[in-house]
């Protein structure tokens, strides 16, 4: 397993660098996640499939991404009823050649946008000023990772829990 370093961010509204990008469309379904952060999802990201499995919250987080096939979703999809997310992904390039990921979130959770950024290290992670337009800081917010927003039919009803 790898360590994957990221910062999560809640975006008034999706940056209209996102205009100039073709996104990726995702579906991705839990098979599997647990109070303690660990979970096992499925995605599709337009013909890529894969499996992944992760461990804790926060900052720093254990994860272990495996291709898979088609006809292996398809198998396992339906598996993930009541428990799937679609969003629409933007990849943006920022400073010291990070990737910033825009999710603008679809039906239920229509409205909802976050931008995370991944980080080499610890210490790079800490470093970086994000910029005023990225919003409200939500990296550790269990609220705001994707298998506890299944728990909100709505984006009015995340703002509330808040």
């Amino acid at each position: 397993m790898k360590n994957e370093i990221e910062r999560k961010f809640w975006l008034a509204h999706l940056p209209t660098a996102c205009q100039q990008v073709e996104p990726i469309m995702l579906k991705q379904g839990y098979l599997a996640a647990e109070p303690n952060g660990s979970e096992v999802r499925i995605r599709k990201a337009d013909r890529t499939f894969t499996l992944t499995v992760k461990h804790g919250h926060g900052l720093e987080r254990l994860e272990n991404e495996i291709a898979i096939t088609q006809e292996q979703f398809e198998t396992l999809w339906p598996s993930t009823q009541k428990r799937r997310i679609h969003k629409a992904r933007f990849h943006l390039s920022m400073q010291n050649k990070l990737i910033l990921e825009v999710d603008q979130y679809l039906e239920p959770l229509k409205g909802l946008v976050i931008a995370e950024i991944e980080f080499r290290g610890i210490d790079e992670a800490h470093a970086f000023i994000p910029p005023t337009w990225l919003g409200q800081e939500v990296t550790d917010i269990p609220l705001f990772s994707n298998k506890n927003l299944l728990r909100f039919p709505t984006i009015d009803d995340l703002r509330k829990a808040l």
